[in-house]
């Protein structure tokens, strides 16, 4: 046993030792599966924003667009953030805080990508031009520079920036903002804050040591255990707005509380019958969450579109 648990920590060092190739790093930056999860609920948006297939032109220039912008956000979150994630143990690895790309090529490489994202978004409409730049000045500046260090409810107040890519891909085919829209927004922002808290749980020592006011650091993993838990079952009543509102009908309506149900299991759990591990658990299945509500938005406006 002893000699098989020396084996894979050998085979572990090993294999962290393992420089990555600059592309690699490059792309780190740019945390592509956050971004593929952005791009996801802009895509919902843009369908949602019309009866029938929305224009390619839209599609590909808003995609490509909110993409290299929200790339560009996270770019810019790992420059500013490169010094607290050389303390923290979920980030020890990343390329600036390794110091395996120089801080002013990355800040470069942050900039091509915004300026080439808002171009491309300008040539759809200036009202998503601007509103992506809002977000990623949100994200990148006002979020990570200051809401992120000066208070616990940071990832509440810093959520709206990562809510907005639905409303993105709806003003990216429609040009103007609508009410149907903004409950899109409002369905991200409402379960921001327990998917990250569930994350803050579980890397509660990690913040601590880096001096991030993260509300398991300021206020203690029970309190934050029972906002979780508030904060699914608010997400359970902004998630029927849609069905309401008549933007959605039935099939939204039992997919999205299935998964809504789904959620505040796992935050009972944790607020109530918790065990090792269950904080990762909750975490992960808040990201399926999110992308089994969008999809089933999309399938229910498909089938809605097709019934006539």
């Amino acid at each position: 046993m002893a000699k098989s648990q020396a084996f894979t920590s050998q085979r572990t060092s090993a294999s962290s030792s393992v420089k990555p190739a600059l592309w690699q790093d490059y792309l780190t930056m740019t945390k592509p599966k956050v971004v593929a999860m952005l791009l996801l609920t802009a895509l919902v948006g843009m369908c949602l924003a019309v009866l029938g297939i929305p224009p390619m032109k839209a599609v590909v220039l808003g995609l490509l667009g909110i993409g290299l912008q929200s790339a560009a956000a996270a770019v810019f979150n790992h420059v500013l953030d490169r010094r607290f994630d050389a303390k923290m143990a979920r980030t020890y690895h990343r390329p600036l805080a390794k110091g395996r790309v120089e801080t002013h090529k990355a800040i470069a490489f942050a900039v091509i990508l915004m300026v080439v994202g808002f171009a491309l978004l300008w040539q759809l409409n200036a009202l998503t031009a601007w509103l992506t730049m809002a977000s990623l000045v949100g994200y990148a500046l006002v979020y990570t520079v200051w809401l992120k260090h000066a208070t616990p409810q940071n990832i509440v107040i810093g959520g709206l920036a990562g809510a907005a890519p639905p409303l993105l891909g709806w003003t990216a085919v429609t040009g103007q903002l609508d009410p149907h829209a903004l409950l899109l927004v409002m369905l991200v922002f409402t379960w921001t804050p327990p998917h990250f808290w569930a994350l803050a749980i579980h890397r509660r020592d990690d913040y601590a040591k880096a001096g991030i006011p993260m509300l398991p650091v300021t206020h203690g993993i029970a309190f934050t255990k029972t906002m979780v838990l508030l904060y699914t079952f608010m997400l359970f009543a902004v998630g029927v707005l849609p069905w309401l509102t008549g933007m959605s009908g039935i099939v939204y309506l039992v997919g999205s509380g299935l998964l809504n149900v789904g959620f505040i299991g796992y935050a009972w759990k944790l607020k109530f019958a918790d065990s090792e591990g269950h904080a990762w658990a909750t975490f992960k299945y808040s990201i399926w969450h999110l992308l089994g509500l969008f999809v089933v938005l999309l399938g229910d406006h498909w089938l809605m579109a097709w019934l006539g």
